[in-house]
């Protein structure tokens, strides 16, 4: 199973991008799905996670600018970037968890906020 992120570019402060992330195929043993991103001499960390039951959880520094949603599918996640900033500047990552199962990872989408 493979996870194909897209969505990123290059976008001015106060703009808006959207994250998608898809699964090669359908998974029914996911727990949860997520977004993660890292940026140049930082480790990886979590933006954005929802379980299958939909329970959402984000890091301090999006609350209020990004939202994250599961696709009509189920194995697809979204992210909805407002309101971006320059410290929002990374590549960005998918994640799924499965039961029993090592992670899933997508390659990664670059972000830039610049003017």
């Amino acid at each position: 199973v493979q996870l194909q992120a897209s969505g990123g570019g290059l976008v001015q402060p106060g703009g808006s991008l959207t994250l998608s992330c898809a699964a090669s195929k359908t998974l029914l043993d996911i727990e949860a799905m997520g977004w993660y991103r890292q940026s140049p001499g930082k480790q990886r960390e979590l933006v954005a996670s929802i379980t299958s039951g939909t329970v959402t959880n984000y890091a301090d520094s999006v609350k209020g600018r990004f939202t994250i949603s599961i696709g009509n599918a189920k194995n697809s996640v979204y992210l909805r970037m407002d309101s971006l900033k320059p410290d929002d500047t990374a590549v960005y990552y998918c994640n799924i968890n499965r039961t029993f199962r090592l992670p899933l990872w997508g390659q990664g989408t670059q972000v830039t906020v610049s003017s």
